[in-house]
């Protein structure tokens, strides 16, 4: 399988051999962007965005990943919105399309994965796999150290408890989590009145 027919199964959702020594040829040169954006000090920031936006499919306007993080395709697969902020190690498993919306807020330790595997041993021996896209709706805060799984879509606004693993689409404006993550409830009015239980909102 050359290297051209590799890359139309990696975004169709089709098999494909991930040992294939061209496609790794290409990839080792995002990883070594990744490792660079790693090694930078934290004085750096201009060369930090520079080297973002050179790495990613598009990142937009004053969003930022801390150090360190790690992605197969370097961000190359990723469209990041703008006032994106993720923390600590992060893990985005870029084989395929990760969608990621306006003003989202992404907690440490949180792994964005589109690639997988079939169940046939058979194939997995071989290093078979496939890639489902991943969309996180803008207005999304995902907690620390959830695991978000491929071909799942994150609805805007939603909340994504801590250590949650989300198999399964989560709807726009309610607060989900566990594993498997369920729906807990709607964000509504009231969260506007109330930050905290009975703790009212006292700033613009």
């Amino acid at each position: 399988m050359n290297l051209e027919e590799t890359l139309y199964r990696i975004h169709h959702e089709k098999l494909y051999y991930c040992d294939n020594e061209e496609l790794m040829k290409e990839q080792g040169k995002y990883l070594d962007m990744v490792f660079e954006y790693n090694h930078l000090p934290p004085s750096k920031g201009e060369e930090k965005k520079a080297l973002l936006k050179k790495m990613f499919g598009k990142i937009g306007e004053s969003s930022y990943i801390e150090t360190p993080f790690y992605a197969n395709w370097g961000g190359k697969n990723v469209y990041m919105g703008d006032h994106v902020y993720a923390n600590f190690n992060l893990v985005l498993v870029d084989d395929a399309v990760i969608e990621i919306g306006d003003h989202v807020m992404i907690g440490p330790n949180v792994v964005l994965c589109t690639g997988t595997h079939p169940v046939s041993p058979r194939l997995r021996a071989k290093e078979a796999q496939y890639n489902k896209r991943v969309k996180v709706g803008s207005g999304v805060w995902i907690g620390a150290n959830t695991m978000v799984m491929p071909g799942v879509t994150i609805g805007e606004n939603s909340i994504i408890g801590a250590g949650s693993v989300v198999t399964k689409d989560i709807p726009a404006n309610v607060i989900a989590f566990g594993n498997p993550c369920k729906v807990y409830r709607e964000i509504t009015e009231e969260d506007e009145k109330y930050y905290d239980k009975d703790k009212l909102i006292d700033i613009e």
